[in-house]
């Protein structure tokens, strides 16, 4: 066996929690957790949020971020032990031997600075080379990364690039300074699927091609799938289960492994259309005040009572933008929208009480879609109170009676937003759109910031509410496995156009038009070799072309 990279023996990680109104109190983050790793290999780490994950990354490098303590456990790099180093030790240890790819490049990179200077600092700050062998470096980087015209793309600003170049730049930054050992840190989960396969294949390439090591870190077992050699299934902070990449994903010997496995395998069958529209949305353009061009270009689409009408695409395809005029905040140009047999006033302030109460909407980040200074009875109902005058015992009643619906049960009504998990407060979420009693809502990525066991739970809740509410869904995302999952029919745009509209099944079937089959071919799946194929295939395509 290859000399150990990186040996993590027993690592103990703790912090201070702070419960409302309770003594201050000490939690265990990560529990006897044991790896190996050697170079030229990668480790991927995979759990639900708070599990360690990120934890354990940075622990390679010595650090705790926010409080967090090591407290037990040994660390060693190629031999040397860095969890008691010196505070010059580590200096020289973090970005030069150690480096860290963040999940969020658009919120890492100085948007002051060009991306050259970036690239390089860590590597000039060392004194591993001189500021045109770095730069040199960089532009290697560039062009081994895929990114276009590399001997000029260092001199952008981080604006002037796309999230997937500059989710590669941060890759370029990391290899830059020729590390021992690279942590990427969810790099991809941001991005979309068409976008994330291109940098997948990018980080894959550069890590052969140099040689290092590499820690990834994510919450989906497809995607890290394709770059890993090795896993290890966190969860609480201790270790489910760790070994190589074909026997995790064939032959998981967990539960919890297994359950992984199986989230992403859910198929939700179409209901036949017999229902009748309750939206329909009729040769709507749009367009955003104060821009010359439209970001909505005569999109039509039909909702039934009681389905579920997905809408795929990538950033910047219009989805959210659909949301907003239906919902009266961007007034359509152009074109109808349909509500329940009467069409809508194109903006929100010529609408009704009932126009208001039947069309509601989730939101995809739950944590600033509720008021952190109200409890959770508050938050539900807000909307009791407004659109049906309920008051007192009544209210309370009907409260309960929502969040037995969310499985939230007794005890919750008198939480802070800060007391839940994310799935709970997602959960809350769904419960303030039911008070309003509506006959649509619109679910804008309410999936996307779960962890795959938690938002599994959220799609079963938002079927079997639909089976006992009727209610239909207009379901955004851009997750082609959550649109498996519950969608009876799906709407794929790309650039503000419907390019793709019918029943699931039509939909998901060939012949497909080009951006379609890009965006199916585009989603990982759980096997391995596949994004060797992918990657191959399509370079043979653009040969042929």
């Amino acid at each position: 066996m290859a000399e150990a990279l990186l040996e993590i023996r027993d690592l103990k990680i703790e912090a201070t929690s702070y419960p409302p109104g309770e003594r201050p109190r000490d939690v265990v983050l990560v529990d006897g957790v044991s790896l190996t790793l050697q170079k030229g290999r990668v480790l991927g780490l995979i759990g639900e949020s708070g599990a360690g994950k990120s934890t354990i990354g940075l622990s390679a490098m010595a650090y705790g971020r926010g409080g967090v303590r090591l407290t037990g456990g040994t660390i060693r790099l190629r031999g040397d032990e860095i969890r008691t180093a010196s505070a010059a030790g580590l200096r020289a240890i973090r970005g030069q031997r150690v480096t860290y790819v963040a999940q969020s490049a658009a919120a890492a990179f100085n948007p002051a600075k060009k991306l050259m200077e970036q690239v390089i600092e860590t590597t000039l700050l060392h004194g591993l080379a001189s500021r045109t062998e770095a730069e040199a470096r960089a532009v290697a980087l560039f062009a081994k990364l895929g990114l276009p015209n590399p001997d000029t793309f260092g001199q952008r600003f981080p604006h002037q690039v796309s999230g997937g170049q500059l989710q590669r730049a941060m890759t370029a930054m990391a290899l830059c300074p020729k590390p021992d050992l690279v942590i990427f840190d969810e790099p991809t989960t941001a991005l979309d699927v068409t976008t994330q396969i291109d940098v997948l294949a990018a980080i894959k390439e550069a890590i052969r091609d140099t040689g290092v090591g590499a820690l990834y870190i994510t919450h989906d077992l497809a995607v890290v799938a394709q770059v890993s050699d090795d896993i290890m299934v966190l969860r609480h902070g201790k270790m489910v289960e760790y070994g190589s990449v074909d026997q995790i994903i064939n032959a998981p010997r967990e539960a919890y492994t297994q359950a992984l496995i199986s989230v992403r395998q859910m198929e939700h069958p179409e209901k036949p259309a017999e229902a009748p529209v309750v939206l329909s949305v009729g040769q709507v353009t749009a367009r955003y005040r104060g821009t010359h061009f439209d970001v909505l270009k005569n999109v039509s689409v039909d909702l039934r009572a009681g389905q579920t009408l997905a809408v795929v695409g990538e950033s910047g395809s219009g989805k959210s933008t659909l949301a907003r005029a239906i919902t009266g905040l961007l007034p359509p140009r152009s074109g109808t929208i349909r509500f329940a047999g009467r069409e809508l006033s194109r903006d929100l302030a010529g609408r009704s009480k009932d126009d208001l109460r039947e069309l509601q909407m989730i939101y995809q980040m739950a944590d600033v879609a509720m008021n952190p200074r109200h409890t959770v009875g508050q938050i539900i109902g807000r909307p009791l109170e407004f659109y049906f005058g309920l008051k007192g015992a009544a209210k309370q009643t009907r409260i309960q009676q929502l969040l037995d619906e969310i499985e939230m049960g007794r005890g919750f009504a008198d939480r802070y937003p800060a007391e839940l998990s994310g799935g709970q407060k997602q959960r809350v979420c769904i419960a303030r759109a039911l008070a309003a009693k509506p006959r649509l809502i619109i679910c804008d990525e309410v999936t996307s910031a779960l962890d795959p066991l938690v938002a599994d739970g959220i799609l079963k809740l938002l079927l079997d509410l639909q089976k006992v509410e009727g209610v239909a869904y207009l379901f955004i995302t851009h997750d082609l496995a959550t649109v498996k999952a519950i969608a009876d029919s799906i709407a794929v745009m790309y650039r503000g156009a419907v390019v793709r509209y019918g029943a699931k099944s039509d939909v998901l079937a060939p012949p497909y038009d080009d951006y379609t089959d890009l965006l199916l071919s585009s989603v990982p799946e759980m096997r391995l070799g596949w994004l060797e194929e992918v990657i191959a295939s399509r370079r043979m395509e653009s040969a042929g072309n």
